[in-house]
């Protein structure tokens, strides 16, 4: 071969079908693993009445879940680090959700071989220490509002159950039966892209840590320790 030549080999219909293929497979995966959807999140008790848990939006790893209880924010969760937070975007506050809410803690994206990973990893990131190591047992197979989903029964300690419907192509749970009974459903679920913006911390909100506050306010005029209480009037 001569220098500076290239030898070029035309490409036959063959090999151009079998590109195409790989790059629609390539596609398709991504699309898998990055499930965008939302939903309205509906709770369920013991006297079967039924009333309105929340709003859930999911975009990957990420997800946004609005609650009835606190209409002042919403909470964002980034399964894949694992974070959650609560954000409040008229006062540009966020803090850790911990245990303010367990939807948090099970609404999240999860294995549908092993959904106990990720909820074990959610419990721990609230503060909740269970004793023993989770386990998921398969318990069959359903339909919730026409999606095919798999039953798990998750034990979390001894003695302690919840059941979980996990859908296998979102990834995610669509149903949950807590320990004390009440039956949570993501309702209507709707396959939508969902804005980036929507699961992200406003820009210049800054973390409100309530130990810190505490220790600024034992550090104030307004503390009083029982223990150094000088007047006996108060004890």
């Amino acid at each position: 071969m001569a220098n500076g030549q290239t030898i070029v080999f035309p490409l036959n219909r063959s090999v151009l079908s079998l590109l195409a293929l790989a790059s629609i497979l390539f596609f398709n995966g991504a699309l898998a693993r990055a499930q965008q959807f939302s939903a309205d999140l509906v709770a369920v008790k013991g006297d079967g009445a039924a009333e309105p848990a929340g709003q859930l939006r999911v975009a990957g790893d990420h997800v946004r879940i609005e609650t009835p209880e606190l209409t002042d924010g919403f909470f964002v969760i980034d399964g894949a680090k694992p974070v959650a937070v609560f954000v409040r975007p008229a006062a540009r506050l966020f803090m850790d959700a911990r245990q303010s809410s367990r939807l948090t803690r099970i609404f999240v994206p999860v294995d549908p071989d092993n959904p106990c990973g990720q909820w074990e990893a959610m419990s721990k990131l609230a503060g909740i220490a269970d004793q023993g190591d989770w386990r998921c047992e398969r318990v069959g197979a359903e339909t919730i509002d026409g999606n095919s989903v798999v039953a798990y029964r998750a034990i979390p300690a001894p003695g302690r159950e919840f059941f979980g419907w996990i859908d296998p192509a979102r990834k995610f749970p669509l149903q949950i039966k807590t320990e004390d009974g009440i039956i949570i459903t993501a309702r209507n679920v709707r396959d939508e892209p969902q804005p980036a913006q929507l699961f992200e911390i406003p820009p210049g909100s800054r973390k409100f840590d309530p130990a810190a506050l505490i220790q600024r306010i034992k550090q104030s005029d307004v503390w009083v320790d029982d223990k150094k209480d000088p007047d006996p009037s108060h004890r």
